[in-house]
């Protein structure tokens, strides 16, 4: 009985071990890809910006260019494979035959960049999360015993990816157990609290700066009943982005020839490019230009049709790159909405109603809930924003808004653009 228990535990020390180096090598893989990701986009997008900033023609030439590009790459380099975002993680997590095939980490990594370089109006953290998760999945079928850790090792991947993104290695986590494994076990706390402490030491080592450099000093508890407006305003927004990719895919897929898509998307995409150049590529350059001027613009006419008009037209960019063959998801854009919803409602408060609230605060509150409404998962949203900026001095009216904002959007629409699907509505 003994020698049975000995070699028992002897085993589970082996699996145990095996564990470990795996999760150490899919959260250096992980991260690495995420930061070379992040950081070839944003580099070739700001030379494309500029490019489109001097010559407009490119506002034409861009769009089409990278779908068409795209397009090519998933006929021939792909062998037609479609690219269905973070479903197709679900459906790998959700079955014990099913994996993520390895060329899922070379076509998302290519296809995200080229979409968001040349103006596609998403971002690269859906690519990324499906491409990092394919480093779990593969990683899982090299040994029989990794077979029972498929889903914890999936997470393991996109835990890490996330934390290279956003270099908070809590969302990494929350994330990874709010929108894919929806449980704990004692496993998933072994590889993916190893995966993201590797991908955090990556991107301390290489001196990772947070993305949007703002400085909060405080909030006000006068403020509170405007904050829970702004929570109900993120969840009606996230429910009318969402409702915008689903009715623009299904739309888009009733048209036969592939290229006709392309041609419809470049089209409108070319056009909103155009008359609000905030849109181009995932727009964090729009909103650290706001996070800039906000304390000093005065809310006039012009402006708010400006603003407005960003609101309207991001969810439906963003759902036309997607349907016309663009690769990401709502990431992005939900932080691009929820900065610009922001930014609205405390200058309407401060212009109409003298309410002398801080515009910096709504943005940065805006950009967790309208995330958090979108992907129904308040506590990512909260800790992805917070590492986003490196302050955590709003972090109770986050949490409130975050909640807020998630519960109207389930309210209205109990579906997200990751848990939808055409068999669950009769």
């Amino acid at each position: 009985m003994n020698k049975t228990a000995q070699i028992k535990k002897n085993h589970q020390f082996i699996v145990f071990q095996k564990l470990v180096v795996v999760s150490l090598l899919i959260g250096f893989l992980s991260a690495f890809l995420g930061i070379s990701l992040k950081k070839i986009t944003e580099y070739y997008e700001e030379i494309f910006f500029h490019e489109v900033s001097v010559n407009p023609i490119f506002y034409v030439i861009f769009p089409v260019f990278g779908l068409s590009v795209i397009y090519f790459l998933r006929q021939y380099l792909f062998k037609k494979k479609e690219n269905k975002g973070i479903k197709e993680v679900f459906e790998s997590t959700q079955s014990k035959s099913k994996n993520l095939p390895t060329y899922k980490i070379p076509s998302h990594f290519i296809n995200g960049l080229l979409t968001v370089i040349f103006g596609g109006s998403t971002g690269i953290e859906v690519s990324t999360v499906v491409a990092t998760a394919t480093i779990g999945s593969v990683a899982q079928q090299k040994e029989n015993v990794f077979r029972k850790y498929k889903t914890e090792l999936i997470c393991a991947g996109v835990a890490a990816g996330i934390t290279a993104l956003f270099s908070s290695p809590i969302a990494g986590i929350l994330f990874a157990v709010e929108v894919i494994s929806r449980k704990v076990t004692r496993a998933f706390i072994l590889t993916n609290g190893i995966a993201v402490s590797i991908a955090f030491g990556l991107i301390t080592i290489l001196k990772e700066e947070p993305l949007f450099t703002v400085n909060v000093t405080t909030w006000h508890l006068k403020a509170i009943p405007y904050f829970i407006l702004l929570g109900i305003l993120a969840g009606i927004n996230s429910v009318y982005l969402t409702r915008c990719v689903l009715f623009f895919k299904s739309q888009f897929g009733k048209i036969q020839t592939h290229y006709y898509k392309i041609l419809l998307g470049s089209i409108v995409l070319s056009i909103s490019l155009f008359v609000f150049p905030q849109l181009y590529g995932e727009g964090y350059h729009a909103i650290k230009m706001i996070f800039g001027t906000s304390s000093e613009l005065p809310l006039t006419l012009t402006l708010a049709l400006t603003f407005i008009g960003i609101l309207i037209l991001k969810p439906v960019v963003t759902s036309v790159t997607l349907a016309s063959g663009g690769d990401g998801g709502v990431f992005a854009p939900s932080l691009f909405i929820g900065a610009f919803l922001g930014l609205l409602v405390a200058s309407i408060l401060n212009t109409f109603f003298n309410t002398q609230v801080i515009p910096v605060n709504f943005m940065i509150i805006g950009m967790a809930a309208v995330l958090s409404a979108s992907i129904h998962a308040p506590f990512t949203a909260i800790f992805l924003v917070c590492g986003l900026t490196n302050d955590y001095t709003l972090f109770l009216p986050i949490l409130a808004v975050c909640l807020i904002s998630k519960y109207t959007a389930k309210m209205i629409y109990p579906y997200t653009v990751y848990t939808y699907s055409p068999s669950l509505i009769k």
